[in-house]
């Protein structure tokens, strides 16, 4: 077929030497990509040299994800690898977004077995926009501080206090997301938290109620964390004693209160849950010292109770 022209490759051998399937050879050639050099008298493709090189270069092209309509701009000169290269960079970086959020969503789906009713909510809230998870932390402030009576300092701060989810997100700060939106999205969890907030934020020109120090001071958690590591009962008399070392004559009622409401608000999930969204290092769940904490208070209480 190509006797005359020896230095010539048919399309079958140029599949050969390329490794390429003949039909994807001859839709690349008839796309433009990889145009014939010559036409046997039969009227078949020939092809040179050049041309193994040049499929070489559209594989390459193709493997990296560039539609033939850019590689055919490309080879024809009217465009750059380096211009249509940045292009799918930002184009392959919207994808990776993407599947980060699609596969954290099914991650969360997978782990609580959730229904599709549930799938659909999860979907929605991991997909918000900027703009829209701003909106959702803005009401949830607005509604659990707005009307608490605060130094300036601390409205100024409450203020500024931000819960952003990073533009290029990890699997677990999106998974992190999902069940931040949905807890404070939940009027119970509002409400609770603001009882919460109430028992353990100064009034302008007062000292702390007696039990903030639980949660502002994370010595006071570490103090419980090093008696429960030596075996320290909280029924017992070494922790009355932490309970005096830790609160001296405050009020044990107000601090047991104060303890329960941050409990039965979950304030150490939705800590955690903040700092995971933020991709921050948060301090270790606190939520077993907290119980200890309480029982404690709770076992002095009924002793002490009797005999008032």
């Amino acid at each position: 077929m190509n006797d005359e022209r020896p230095d010539v490759l048919t399309i079958g051998q140029l599949a050969h030497r390329t490794g390429l399937p003949v039909r994807t050879l001859r839709f690349w050639s008839d796309q433009g990509a990889v145009r014939p050099v010559a036409r046997s008298s039969s009227g078949y493709r020939l092809y040179d040299a050049e041309s193994v090189a040049r499929v070489e270069l559209v594989r390459t092209l193709r493997e990296l994800g560039l539609g033939l309509a850019d590689v055919c701009r490309v080879l024809s000169g009217r465009t750059t690898v380096a211009e249509i290269a940045k292009l799918h960079v930002a184009a392959l970086d919207a994808q990776i977004r993407s599947l980060t959020v699609s596969r954290a969503v099914l991650s969360t789906v997978a782990t609580r077995g959730s229904t599709a009713e549930e799938t659909a909510l999860m979907n929605r809230l991991a997909r918000l926009s900027a703009a829209e998870r701003k909106q959702i932390i803005d009401e949830f402030k607005e509604e659990v501080f707005g009307s608490l009576h605060l130094e300036p300092h601390l409205r100024d701060r409450i203020h500024t206090y931000s819960i952003e989810l990073p533009a290029d997100p990890t699997p677990q700060q999106v998974d992190a997301w999902i069940e931040l939106a949905e807890l404070v999205r939940n009027p119970g969890f509002r409400a609770r938290l603001r009882t919460w907030m109430e028992l353990n934020t100064p009034a302008p020109g007062q000292g702390p109620p007696p039990g903030a120090p639980i949660w502002w001071a994370r010595q006071v958690v570490q103090t419980v964390a090093d008696v429960r590591r030596r075996g320290v009962a909280p029924e017992g008399p070494e922790a009355a004693k932490v309970l005096s070392q830790l609160f001296g004559d405050a009020d044990r009622t107000a601090v047991l209160h104060s303890l329960k409401a941050g409990i039965e608000a979950e304030a150490e999930r939705y800590r955690m849950l903040v700092a995971r969204v933020r991709g921050q290092a948060a301090a270790p769940d606190a939520t077993e010292e907290l119980q200890w904490m309480a029982l404690a208070l709770l076992t002095q209480a009924t002793e002490v109770g009797p005999a008032s």
